[in-house]
């Protein structure tokens, strides 16, 4: 697969739903716009902590916010969300002396990962769910 980039395919690899979340594009275009966290959650009139659990995926703006942000931003609603769409115009600059097919590697590599926790995630819930019911199994039975 890293031989299959294109110029063209290689942003929407990089910013597509299964490699970047919500917060990974946000942060991209607002620093692709030029704008500091602090200046980002000024114009939208949220406090700076907010801007930051949004980019830090702890917690998801309300359709109104997402909407101005979007505006503030020149993306999409759609490319925030689910990283299709007009969005930011290029990926994160490559490292000089790292090769673009060493950066394709890595980015595969780094989809797997994720792909891995979010099974793992999947897993732990199914686990935690079922000691839950147990418990107030257990509990009930007291």
């Amino acid at each position: 697969m890293a031989d299959d980039f294109t110029d063209e395919t290689y942003d929407d690899y990089w910013y597509g739903d299964d490699v970047a979340t919500f917060g990974d594009r946000l942060a991209a275009a607002r620093e692709y716009a030029g704008l500091s966290q602090e200046e980002f959650s000024r114009r939208l009139g949220v406090k700076i902590s907010t801007a930051r659990g949004w980019e830090d995926d702890l917690n998801e703006p309300r359709a109104n916010k997402l909407q101005m942000m979007a505006g503030l931003l020149n993306v999409s609603v759609v490319w925030l969300l689910m990283g299709e769409g007009e969005g930011v115009v290029s990926a994160p600059a490559e490292d000089e002396g790292v090769t673009a097919p060493n950066l394709s590697g890595l980015l595969v590599e780094i989809r797997d990962i994720r792909a891995q926790m979010k099974n793992n995630l999947d897993h732990l819930a199914r686990l935690e769910k079922k000691l839950r019911l147990a418990v107030k199994e257990t509990m009930q039975n007291d």
